[in-house]
């Protein structure tokens, strides 16, 4: 069963490739949603997928790119969907 994972995430995580990073890690898991910069300095991203995936997602995201330093992920999750047809970066 699809759901959808909503993340907030915190630290050093603009200006170090963790968007592009995220797309990476959601297209590598068939996971469809997006991701952007938020002017509070965190980074919003959404999953939608089937729950084992995003929670291999939320891993990965806690990992980030090497420049990247995350210090806290909070993640909201929802059962109503979009159907996105992929994972995109917004600005």
């Amino acid at each position: 069963m699809k759901v959808r994972a909503h993340l907030y995430i915190s630290g050093r995580v603009q200006g170090v490739y963790y968007r592009a990073f995220t797309q990476e890690v959601a297209d590598s898991l068939g996971l469809t949603g997006w991701v952007r910069n938020r002017p509070d300095r965190k980074v919003e991203a959404v999953f939608e997928g089937e729950k084992d995936l995003i929670e291999k997602a939320i891993m990965k995201c806690h990992q980030g790119p090497p420049a990247s330093r995350v210090t806290d992920i909070d993640v909201t999750w929802e059962n109503q969907l979009e159907d996105f047809s992929d994972f995109r970066i917004r600005y």
